[in-house]
């Protein structure tokens, strides 16, 4: 006898990204999308933040997600409702091909978890955020909402090599706004999964967003984007009308 419950609603589609490697390529399967905030010194004193001057000063950083089904992989994202002051912010995106083992993962073996790397744009309602800030709220409407994260395809690991001389930047309408090389990242990759691993069971198929260097700005229906991490990786998006 058949024990097994039909689903009573269509279930959801996974989101796949493609991964284009020099030996090797097929799909990612994508389990959960986490985000690091003010992650470079500059971005966080133009938030208004203060930015740490030594390693010890770094404190804890700041965490978030966004829906996995918020992943835009055709390039084309819809502006949002319910904000008039919509920000781009584009970032370095880790993909882990590995579970993490269980208790708190140390830096010296973080690295082996990492399968491979992307750019994405970590979109924001950034009037949104404010208010929840202003307020002691938190951030959720401001950071998770449809559309709220293009992405590019993924680049395994092993074909970038060091990260800390590669450039990330982003051009809007032809006119760069944001550029920074990785070295300026206030918590690296390995640090960074350790610390998430201190409150989340990390898992293959997790993203990681990791922070934005300065020059976010706000985007306007229309504007195209372009982002790049030298000429490894490429991010194409235009931002459409409101739905």
């Amino acid at each position: 006898m058949n024990t097994t419950s039909p689903d009573l609603i269509p279930a959801p589609t996974p989101v796949r990204l493609p991964v284009a490697g020099k030996t090797v390529s097929g799909h990612f399967p994508v389990r959960r999308v986490y985000c690091v905030g003010r992650n470079f010194a500059d971005h966080a004193r133009e938030m208004g933040a203060t930015a740490p001057a030594s390693k010890a000063d770094r404190g804890t950083p700041v965490f978030f997600l966004k829906p996995t089904d918020s992943l835009v992989l055709d390039g084309v994202a819809h502006y949002p409702p319910g904000t008039q002051d919509l920000h781009h912010e584009i970032e370095l995106v880790v993909a882990l091909g590995e579970d993490a083992p269980p208790g708190v993962l140390s830096p010296e073996d973080a690295g082996r978890l990492v399968f491979a790397y992307g750019i994405g744009l970590d979109l924001t309602r950034r009037d949104l955020q404010a208010a929840a800030k202003a307020k002691g709220l938190p951030w959720d409407t401001g950071k998770s909402f449809d559309e709220a994260a293009p992405i590019s395809a993924l680049v395994p690991a092993a074909d970038l090599g060091d990260l800390a001389p590669r450039t990330l930047s982003l051009e809007v309408n032809g006119a760069l706004r944001q550029q920074s090389t990785l070295d300026m990242l206030i918590w690296d990759v390995p640090e960074i999964l350790h610390e998430l691993s201190k409150l989340y069971a990390l898992k293959a198929g997790d993203l990681v967003f990791m922070g934005t260097p300065a020059g976010v700005a706000a985007l306007q229906p229309g504007d195209v984007c372009e982002g790049a991490l030298d000429d490894v990786l490429r991010l194409d998006c235009r931002i459409a009308p409101p739905r």
